[in-house]
């Protein structure tokens, strides 16, 4: 698997702590393939990249209407929603992954691509007249541009 194409959205660094969301990521496979998406997070031992995932719903009993997993109400009717049964590891699951790689291996090298990728955009954002890359037709390309983005 050859990696063509990354591209970072770097994000303003916020004020709170909690928020660790530093990029948004899409990676171009073998010039055929997209996967947009990824996340760069900053987390205790450094930066990862986290894949793209969808939240889990569940219906409800009165309205059928979608209701994510956490919700103790329903969004449409406003119905009490039961609490739902953890998992065999006694987890409860609130995301499905959408791409993930299959091994190890694989991770590895998507995860150097692209915090390489990361690393080289941060350092273009500190020179002067910077422009971000563009995202032809995501909803994050329209943001401003990351203000305060060289921070590592």
């Amino acid at each position: 698997m050859d990696i063509t194409e990354v591209r970072i959205k770097l994000l303003p660094k916020r004020e709170s702590y909690e928020d660790r969301l530093r990029a948004f990521c899409t990676v171009t496979l073998e010039d055929c393939f997209v996967v947009r998406d990824l996340k760069i997070i900053e987390g205790q031992q450094g930066y990862f990249v986290a894949m793209p995932s969808r939240k889990l719903t569940t219906r409800c009993t009165r309205c059928g209407a979608k209701n994510h997993l956490r919700s103790r109400y329903c969004n449409e009717c406003g119905s009490h929603m039961k609490p739902r049964p953890v998992t065999d590891d006694n987890r409860l699951r609130f995301h499905a992954d959408i791409a993930h790689p299959i091994n190890a291996d694989t991770r590895s090298r998507l995860e150097r691509h692209v915090l390489e990728a990361y690393r080289s955009e941060l350092e273009r954002s500190t020179q002067p007249g910077y422009t971000p890359q563009s995202f032809p037709g995501l909803d994050y390309d329209d943001d401003e541009p990351a203000s305060d983005a060289a921070y590592t």
